[in-house]
């Protein structure tokens, strides 16, 4: 298929051209091609390009910034998907996009009290306005009626671009102490992982369309899922994975930082974060099929491709 990538630049976009590159043909858009602060050229832009599949990893992601710049917020994650969204509607072309665990409010629990994971089905509340802006933007594509996708995901990561685990290595190098926030909760998230599962759903997608069953498949499929590494950790542990797995690989020195935890209170931030960012993978798995790595191998995973 013809497919456009938004965002390439970033992190996600960048697994995504490198995965789907041997398989598609990928028309890699940066900003000077396709500037999703600037909505009145995407029209255009992609009734130009013609593209099969229309694949939107861009957004504005600066949380604490967005609090300052809700505009410019607004016209990336909201705007901006409206009108790939509506141009995906009018052309007949399926739309993926992703979202964020930002969506909820974090404060999800089960009836013994502990955290419990999100589902699709639990309504969004978000508490910041990065998050708003992202759920927004969800919404916008559902009210189109265009064909689509959308994955939530937490805590993203990749070996490039800046991200959680590229800065805690540089970090450890550094310093002799690390205090990182213990009370929040989630699955770290490689930007490969999510890229490999985005390519599994795509040559499903694919061979549909090569059939007469594209618009059953797109029945029984079309829709939100959350698409994040498997188990659940806290930063904190997160960091300590990150130190432990970069010695052994020998990018980091021994013994390395002490790290402590703290709570999300003493780092305070413009933008509130949730607790709970914990999301339930049962709907995609059931849905596609797919085998979801646990997060502590995919940031091995990582780690040896920064080695």
């Amino acid at each position: 298929m013809k497919i456009l990538i938004t965002g390439v630049s970033g992190q996600l976009g960048r697994s995504l051209v490198e995965r789907l590159g041997n398989e598609h043909q990928i028309i890699a858009a940066d900003r000077t091609m396709l500037d999703l602060s600037k909505p009145d050229m995407i029209v255009t832009t992609v009734r130009q390009i013609a593209p099969d599949l229309i694949i939107n990893p861009a957004a504005y992601t600066a949380v604490d910034k967005a609090e300052s710049e809700p505009e410019l917020a607004a016209t990336v994650n909201t705007h901006a998907v409206a009108s790939l969204a509506e141009v995906a509607k009018t052309l007949n072309i399926p739309l993926i996009h992703y979202s964020t665990d930002y969506v909820y409010a974090g404060n999800k629990k089960d009836t013994n009290g502990k955290l419990a994971a999100y589902t699709e089905s639990d309504p969004v509340a978000p508490l910041n306005i990065y998050g708003q802006t992202k759920a927004d933007g969800e919404q916008a594509i559902r009210d189109t009626g265009c064909r689509h996708l959308i994955f939530r995901t937490s805590w993203v990561y990749s070996p490039y671009g800046k991200n959680f685990l590229l800065t805690m290595l540089k970090l450890a190098n550094e310093r002799e102490q690390l205090n990182i926030v213990n009370d929040q909760f989630g699955a770290p998230t490689s930007a490969i992982t999510i890229a490999d599962i985005t390519a599994q759903i795509i040559a499903q997608m694919s061979s549909a369309r090569d059939t007469t069953c594209a618009e059953n498949w797109w029945k029984m499929h079309q829709g939100t899922y959350h698409l994040v590494n498997a188990g659940t950790t806290n930063w904190c542990d997160f960091t300590r994975a990150i130190v432990q797995e970069a010695q052994q690989a020998g990018l980091l020195k021994t013994p390395g930082p002490a790290i402590s935890g703290i709570p999300a209170v003493s780092y305070p931030t413009p933008a509130k974060r949730p607790e709970n960012s914990m999301l339930d993978l049962n709907k995609l798995k059931l849905a596609f099929g797919v085998s979801v790595p646990e997060w502590r191998e995919s940031m091995q995973e990582c780690i040896r491709y920064l080695k």
